[in-house]
């Protein structure tokens, strides 16, 4: 009786035992752990040079006797006067950009999806990535072979007599738009594929017409891909340097060329400390937009899966 008594609670202890052993062995090490690298590169090359960044926009230094004392002036003096100016004229051609970006790559990416065609598909998306990542100088002097004083269309279709100026706020922003409108049809593409056919059949079935079923169904199941979207759009325009640098020059006031002037003093000599405030300010808006595309990147995700 013993050893009959004895043997079930041993089969009883040995599946509790084992489960226990499994899901001590299924812990392993933490998943951090394999993040440290990661982890590690970003600190070494986004935190060192934020800190230094950051040090040396709130601190100045005396040239006579070499002694550091933190400050707020350089900051001050960025919201300020033509600083201000260009950090408002960014973000004013930021947006103008993200918008008409995000309309336009809307409307692409929408005729590519309901396209039939697959080798059209294929060459939208390649050529789409191929320009969203074309711009800096080869860019601008593309546009100003084509759309300059003397380029090949400005000359054809008189675009001079019209008023066209490639070197303005308005020029600018056309070529800005050569590489948001290819990167928002990337973005937008995929949330595109996401609306199931059954969601339009059920709409028109309950006896909404096309009008309708985008107004409720489809524009608020894309509304945090086009909100990402158009925040990314922004954030890629904000921080452009080459193309404007070296389309416009300082003909249109823009923080990052004011940075550029600042730090090579071409106005006044001894400002790299308020280039170092501009950079936190464009951090600071960089960060900003960050925060919202986040969040719309995840709600977004859930109508990819």
């Amino acid at each position: 009786m013993s050893s009959a008594s004895s043997t079930p609670g041993n089969t009883a202890e040995s599946p509790t035992g084992t489960a226990g052993g499994t899901r001590r062995r299924r812990r392993g090490p933490r998943p951090w752990l394999a993040a440290l690298p990661l982890i590690a590169f970003t600190a070494l090359c986004f935190g060192l040079p934020l800190g230094a960044l950051l040090y040396g926009a709130v601190t100045r230094t005396d040239p006579a006797t070499g002694a550091t004392t933190a400050t707020g002036e350089h900051l001050a003096r960025s919201l300020q006067g033509p600083y201000l100016g260009s950090l408002i004229g960014s973000v004013q051609l930021s947006a103008l950009t993200a918008l008409l970006g995000a309309v336009l790559g809307v409307l692409i990416a929408q005729a590519v999806v309901t396209s039939r065609s697959r080798a059209l598909r294929g060459a939208v998306l390649t050529a789409s990535g191929v320009l969203a990542n074309f711009g800096g100088v080869p860019l601008a002097f593309a546009f100003i072979a084509t759309l300059g004083i003397s380029g090949v269309v400005t000359q054809l279709a008189d675009l001079t007599s019209l008023g066209w100026n490639l070197y303005s706020f308005t020029g600018l922003a056309v070529v800005y738009l050569y590489f948001l409108t290819p990167l928002m049809v990337l973005v937008i593409t995929p949330a595109l594929d996401g609306l199931r056919p059954q969601w339009r059949e059920a709409a028109r079935n309950a006896g909404a017409d096309g009008r309708q079923y985008w107004r409720h169904v489809a524009l608020p199941v894309l509304a945090p891909s086009l909100l990402g979207g158009f925040v990314l759009l922004f954030g890629s325009a904000f921080a452009a340097h080459a193309t404007a640098a070296a389309l416009v020059g300082g003909s249109v006031p823009l923080v990052t060329l004011k940075i550029a002037d600042a730090l090579s003093g071409n106005v006044l000599v001894g400002q790299e400390n308020v280039a170092l405030a501009l950079g936190l300010d464009m951090v600071l808006v960089a960060g900003l937009v960050m925060a919202l595309y986040l969040p719309l990147q995840r709600r977004s995700a859930r109508w990819l899966r």
